[in-house]
Protein backbone atom coordinates (compact mmCIF):
# COMPACT_ATOMS: atom_id res chain seq x y z
CA UNK A 1 0.00 0.00 0.00
CA UNK A 2 3.00 2.29 0.27
CA UNK A 3 2.14 3.13 3.90
CA UNK A 4 4.15 2.62 7.05
CA UNK A 5 2.90 0.29 9.77
CA UNK A 6 2.05 3.12 12.22
CA UNK A 7 -0.06 4.86 9.56
CA UNK A 8 -1.93 1.66 8.73
CA UNK A 9 -2.49 1.07 12.43
CA UNK A 10 -4.01 4.54 12.86
CA UNK A 11 -6.34 3.93 9.91
CA UNK A 12 -7.47 0.63 11.40
CA UNK A 13 -8.06 2.25 14.81
CA UNK A 14 -10.07 5.05 13.18
CA UNK A 15 -12.18 2.63 11.15
CA UNK A 16 -12.88 0.41 14.15
CA UNK A 17 -13.92 3.44 16.20
CA UNK A 18 -16.23 4.70 13.43
CA UNK A 19 -17.89 1.30 12.99
CA UNK A 20 -17.92 0.30 16.63
CA UNK A 21 -16.41 -3.06 15.72
CA UNK A 22 -13.21 -4.98 16.25
CA UNK A 23 -11.90 -5.73 12.79
CA UNK A 24 -8.56 -7.31 13.66
CA UNK A 25 -7.09 -9.24 16.52
CA UNK A 26 -3.53 -8.33 17.43
CA UNK A 27 -0.86 -10.94 18.00
CA UNK A 28 2.93 -11.04 18.18
CA UNK A 29 3.19 -11.83 14.47
CA UNK A 30 0.67 -9.34 13.06
CA UNK A 31 -3.04 -8.75 12.57
CA UNK A 32 -5.72 -11.36 11.82
CA UNK A 33 -9.19 -10.36 10.48
CA UNK A 34 -12.21 -11.01 12.66
CA UNK A 35 -15.47 -12.44 11.32
CA UNK A 36 -16.81 -8.88 11.10
CA UNK A 37 -13.87 -7.84 8.89
CA UNK A 38 -14.34 -10.83 6.62
CA UNK A 39 -18.04 -10.03 6.21
CA UNK A 40 -17.36 -6.35 5.48
CA UNK A 41 -14.47 -6.96 3.10
CA UNK A 42 -16.55 -7.21 -0.15
CA UNK A 43 -18.24 -3.88 0.62
CA UNK A 44 -14.90 -2.25 1.35
CA UNK A 45 -13.62 -3.59 -1.96
CA UNK A 46 -16.60 -2.08 -3.79
CA UNK A 47 -15.97 1.27 -2.09
CA UNK A 48 -12.31 1.18 -3.12
CA UNK A 49 -13.20 0.30 -6.73
CA UNK A 50 -15.82 3.06 -6.88
CA UNK A 51 -13.40 5.61 -5.43
CA UNK A 52 -10.75 4.63 -7.97
CA UNK A 53 -13.28 4.89 -10.81
CA UNK A 54 -14.35 8.32 -9.53
CA UNK A 55 -10.73 9.53 -9.62
CA UNK A 56 -10.24 8.15 -13.13
CA UNK A 57 -13.39 9.91 -14.34
CA UNK A 58 -12.55 13.16 -12.56
CA UNK A 59 -9.06 13.19 -14.05
CA UNK A 60 -10.36 12.93 -17.60
CA UNK A 61 -13.08 15.58 -17.76
CA UNK A 62 -13.35 17.57 -20.97
CA UNK A 63 -13.06 16.53 -24.58
CA UNK A 64 -9.30 15.86 -24.54
CA UNK A 65 -8.06 12.27 -24.49
CA UNK A 66 -6.40 12.22 -21.09
CA UNK A 67 -6.63 10.58 -17.70
CA UNK A 68 -6.49 6.95 -16.60
CA UNK A 69 -8.10 3.90 -18.12
CA UNK A 70 -8.05 0.62 -16.21
CA UNK A 71 -7.90 -2.43 -18.49
CA UNK A 72 -8.40 -5.99 -17.27
CA UNK A 73 -6.94 -8.88 -19.26
CA UNK A 74 -5.64 -12.39 -18.74
CA UNK A 75 -1.97 -12.80 -17.89
CA UNK A 76 -1.09 -14.17 -21.32
CA UNK A 77 -2.99 -11.53 -23.30
CA UNK A 78 -1.77 -8.74 -21.02
CA UNK A 79 1.90 -9.69 -21.25
CA UNK A 80 2.23 -11.24 -24.71
CA UNK A 81 -0.33 -9.39 -26.84
CA UNK A 82 -1.40 -6.02 -25.45
CA UNK A 83 1.93 -4.15 -25.01
CA UNK A 84 2.42 -3.16 -28.69
CA UNK A 85 -1.27 -2.22 -28.94
CA UNK A 86 -1.00 -0.02 -25.86
CA UNK A 87 2.31 1.44 -27.04
CA UNK A 88 0.66 2.63 -30.27
CA UNK A 89 -2.27 3.99 -28.27
CA UNK A 90 0.04 5.96 -25.97
CA UNK A 91 1.99 7.28 -28.95
CA UNK A 92 -1.21 8.71 -30.38
CA UNK A 93 -2.56 9.95 -27.03
CA UNK A 94 0.42 10.80 -24.76
CA UNK A 95 -1.80 12.21 -21.99
CA UNK A 96 -3.48 8.84 -21.52
CA UNK A 97 -2.49 6.74 -18.50
CA UNK A 98 -3.03 2.98 -18.77
CA UNK A 99 -3.60 0.80 -15.70
CA UNK A 100 -3.29 -2.84 -16.69
CA UNK A 101 -4.87 -5.37 -14.34
CA UNK A 102 -3.58 -8.86 -15.08
CA UNK A 103 -5.82 -11.63 -13.86
CA UNK A 104 -7.30 -14.84 -15.22
CA UNK A 105 -10.39 -14.08 -13.12
CA UNK A 106 -13.30 -12.09 -14.55
CA UNK A 107 -13.14 -8.62 -12.99
CA UNK A 108 -16.49 -6.97 -12.38
CA UNK A 109 -17.15 -4.22 -14.93
CA UNK A 110 -20.53 -3.40 -13.41
CA UNK A 111 -18.85 -2.35 -10.16
CA UNK A 112 -16.10 -0.55 -12.11
CA UNK A 113 -13.20 -2.63 -10.89
CA UNK A 114 -12.00 -2.09 -14.45
CA UNK A 115 -13.13 0.24 -17.23
CA UNK A 116 -12.50 -2.17 -20.10
CA UNK A 117 -11.96 -5.93 -20.07
CA UNK A 118 -10.52 -8.34 -22.59
CA UNK A 119 -12.32 -11.61 -21.92
CA UNK A 120 -12.00 -15.11 -23.31
CA UNK A 121 -15.74 -15.74 -23.00
CA UNK A 122 -18.93 -13.94 -23.99
CA UNK A 123 -19.98 -11.25 -21.45
CA UNK A 124 -23.53 -11.88 -20.28
CA UNK A 125 -24.49 -8.68 -18.41
CA UNK A 126 -27.00 -6.47 -20.23
CA UNK A 127 -25.31 -3.25 -19.07
CA UNK A 128 -22.12 -3.95 -21.01
CA UNK A 129 -21.02 -2.89 -24.46
CA UNK A 130 -19.19 -5.87 -25.96
CA UNK A 131 -17.40 -6.52 -29.25
CA UNK A 132 -16.61 -10.02 -30.45
CA UNK A 133 -13.03 -10.25 -31.72
CA UNK A 134 -12.88 -13.85 -32.86
CA UNK A 135 -11.51 -17.20 -31.79
CA UNK A 136 -8.05 -17.75 -30.31
CA UNK A 137 -6.93 -21.36 -30.70
CA UNK A 138 -4.83 -23.19 -28.13
CA UNK A 139 -3.09 -26.51 -28.63
CA UNK A 140 -0.32 -28.74 -27.32
CA UNK A 141 3.24 -27.57 -27.98
CA UNK A 142 6.69 -28.71 -26.99
CA UNK A 143 10.23 -27.47 -27.49
CA UNK A 144 12.20 -29.15 -30.28
CA UNK A 145 14.88 -30.37 -27.91
CA UNK A 146 12.33 -32.10 -25.69
CA UNK A 147 10.77 -33.93 -28.63
CA UNK A 148 14.22 -34.94 -29.88
CA UNK A 149 14.87 -36.58 -26.52
CA UNK A 150 11.46 -38.10 -25.85
CA UNK A 151 9.94 -38.56 -29.29
CA UNK A 152 6.76 -37.22 -30.86
CA UNK A 153 3.54 -38.67 -29.39
CA UNK A 154 1.29 -40.17 -32.04
CA UNK A 155 -1.92 -40.49 -29.97
CA UNK A 156 -3.46 -38.94 -26.87
CA UNK A 157 -2.69 -42.18 -25.04
CA UNK A 158 1.01 -41.65 -25.76
CA UNK A 159 0.91 -38.48 -23.64
CA UNK A 160 0.77 -40.60 -20.48
CA UNK A 161 4.43 -41.44 -21.15
CA UNK A 162 5.43 -37.81 -21.55
CA UNK A 163 6.12 -34.90 -19.18
CA UNK A 164 2.95 -32.81 -19.11
CA UNK A 165 2.56 -29.21 -17.93
CA UNK A 166 -0.67 -27.86 -16.48
CA UNK A 167 -2.59 -26.21 -13.67
CA UNK A 168 -2.17 -27.00 -9.99
CA UNK A 169 -5.69 -26.02 -8.87
CA UNK A 170 -8.79 -26.87 -10.85
CA UNK A 171 -11.58 -24.35 -11.39
CA UNK A 172 -14.78 -25.03 -13.33
CA UNK A 173 -13.09 -24.32 -16.68
CA UNK A 174 -10.11 -26.60 -15.97
CA UNK A 175 -12.42 -29.36 -14.75
CA UNK A 176 -14.33 -29.24 -18.05
CA UNK A 177 -11.08 -29.59 -19.98
CA UNK A 178 -9.98 -32.52 -17.81
CA UNK A 179 -13.33 -34.21 -18.40
CA UNK A 180 -12.76 -33.88 -22.14
CA UNK A 181 -9.08 -34.84 -21.95
CA UNK A 182 -8.46 -37.01 -18.84
CA UNK A 183 -4.74 -37.20 -19.61
CA UNK A 184 -4.52 -33.61 -18.27
CA UNK A 185 -5.65 -34.56 -14.76
CA UNK A 186 -3.49 -33.14 -11.99
CA UNK A 187 -1.99 -36.50 -11.03
CA UNK A 188 -0.46 -36.90 -14.48
CA UNK A 189 1.36 -33.54 -14.54
CA UNK A 190 5.07 -33.23 -13.85
CA UNK A 191 5.00 -29.42 -13.76
CA UNK A 192 2.08 -27.60 -12.14
CA UNK A 193 1.53 -23.85 -12.00
CA UNK A 194 -1.60 -21.74 -11.78
CA UNK A 195 0.21 -18.96 -13.64
CA UNK A 196 -0.20 -19.37 -17.40
CA UNK A 197 3.01 -17.46 -18.09
CA UNK A 198 4.94 -19.91 -15.91
CA UNK A 199 3.50 -22.81 -17.91
CA UNK A 200 4.54 -21.16 -21.16
CA UNK A 201 8.04 -20.59 -19.79
CA UNK A 202 8.21 -24.28 -18.84
CA UNK A 203 7.27 -25.29 -22.39
CA UNK A 204 9.89 -22.93 -23.82
CA UNK A 205 12.51 -24.38 -21.46
CA UNK A 206 11.86 -27.91 -22.70
CA UNK A 207 10.36 -29.30 -19.49
CA UNK A 208 7.56 -30.99 -21.38
CA UNK A 209 4.36 -30.65 -23.38
CA UNK A 210 1.91 -27.90 -22.48
CA UNK A 211 -0.87 -25.68 -23.75
CA UNK A 212 0.06 -22.64 -25.84
CA UNK A 213 -1.90 -20.18 -27.93
CA UNK A 214 -1.19 -21.10 -31.54
CA UNK A 215 -0.90 -17.40 -32.41
CA UNK A 216 1.92 -16.99 -29.90
CA UNK A 217 3.59 -20.30 -30.71
CA UNK A 218 3.89 -19.18 -34.34
CA UNK A 219 6.38 -16.55 -33.12
CA UNK A 220 8.55 -19.19 -31.44
CA UNK A 221 10.94 -20.89 -33.85
CA UNK A 222 11.73 -23.64 -31.36
CA UNK A 223 8.17 -24.78 -30.62
CA UNK A 224 6.44 -27.67 -32.38
CA UNK A 225 2.70 -28.42 -32.43
CA UNK A 226 1.82 -31.77 -30.86
CA UNK A 227 -1.30 -33.78 -31.81
CA UNK A 228 -3.03 -30.91 -33.63
CA UNK A 229 -5.89 -33.09 -34.83
CA UNK A 230 -6.57 -34.59 -31.41
CA UNK A 231 -6.32 -31.48 -29.22
CA UNK A 232 -7.55 -28.03 -30.19
CA UNK A 233 -9.58 -25.56 -28.16
CA UNK A 234 -10.90 -22.21 -29.38
CA UNK A 235 -11.42 -19.41 -26.89
CA UNK A 236 -13.84 -16.76 -28.12
CA UNK A 237 -12.38 -13.34 -27.38
CA UNK A 238 -14.36 -10.21 -26.48
CA UNK A 239 -13.67 -6.61 -25.52
CA UNK A 240 -16.25 -5.20 -23.10
CA UNK A 241 -16.94 -2.06 -21.08
CA UNK A 242 -19.84 -0.60 -19.09
CA UNK A 243 -22.36 1.16 -21.31
CA UNK A 244 -22.12 4.28 -19.12
CA UNK A 245 -18.56 4.75 -20.40
CA UNK A 246 -19.65 4.90 -24.03
CA UNK A 247 -19.49 8.71 -23.90
CA UNK A 248 -16.07 8.84 -22.24
CA UNK A 249 -13.45 9.98 -24.79
CA UNK A 250 -10.59 8.16 -23.04
CA UNK A 251 -12.52 4.88 -22.81
CA UNK A 252 -13.84 5.17 -26.36
CA UNK A 253 -10.38 5.48 -27.91
CA UNK A 254 -9.01 2.66 -25.73
CA UNK A 255 -11.93 0.40 -26.60
CA UNK A 256 -11.46 1.08 -30.33
CA UNK A 257 -7.69 0.53 -30.12
CA UNK A 258 -8.11 -2.79 -28.31
CA UNK A 259 -10.71 -3.99 -30.80
CA UNK A 260 -8.54 -3.04 -33.78
CA UNK A 261 -5.32 -4.40 -32.30
CA UNK A 262 -6.77 -7.70 -31.11
CA UNK A 263 -8.63 -8.21 -34.39
CA UNK A 264 -5.33 -7.76 -36.25
CA UNK A 265 -3.68 -10.21 -33.85
CA UNK A 266 -6.34 -12.87 -34.45
CA UNK A 267 -6.45 -12.41 -38.22
CA UNK A 268 -2.69 -12.18 -38.71
CA UNK A 269 -2.12 -15.83 -37.90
Amino acid sequence: MGLGQPTVGRHIDSLEAALGLTLFTRSFDGFAPTEAAIELRPYAGDIAATAAALLRAAGSQGSAIRGSVRISASEVIGVEVLPPILAALREEHPDLVVELLLSDQADDLLHRKADIAVRMFRPEQDALVAKHIGGVEVGFFAQQGYLARRGMPETMEDLSRHALIGFDREDAFIRRIVEMFPVLSRSGLVFRADNSLAQMAAVRAGIGIGIFQTHLAAREAGLVRVLPQAFSLVMETWVAMHENLRGSPRCAVCFAALVAGLTAYVERN
